[in-house]
């Protein structure tokens, strides 16, 4: 079966603050490899112009649900026989 391609949709900074419900401080700990909260598995962000950065839209919404899956303990169903 072939897979759909992802569409590739670049989000500014106002949209990726509001989807991950970071402040701007917040978001840029992330990413920055000093800080205490710096979360490698955080979307980098892509160079668009000279003094302009976005994120690709796919990979915002995967840390989202990784961050959604991480916080929900895993059920372990027992087959019954």
């Amino acid at each position: 079966m072939n897979e759909i391609p992802k569409l590739k949709s670049i989000l500014r900074l106002a949209k990726v603050l509001v989807r991950t419900g970071l402040s701007r401080s917040a978001l840029y700990q992330k990413l920055d490899e000093k800080s205490p909260h710096f979360d490698p598995l955080f979307p980098k962000q892509i160079k668009l112009g000279a003094n302009a950065v976005g994120w690709i839209e796919y990979e915002v919404d995967n840390w989202i649900e990784s961050r959604i899956q991480a916080s929900r303990p895993t059920i372990h169903l027992e087959a019954k026989v």
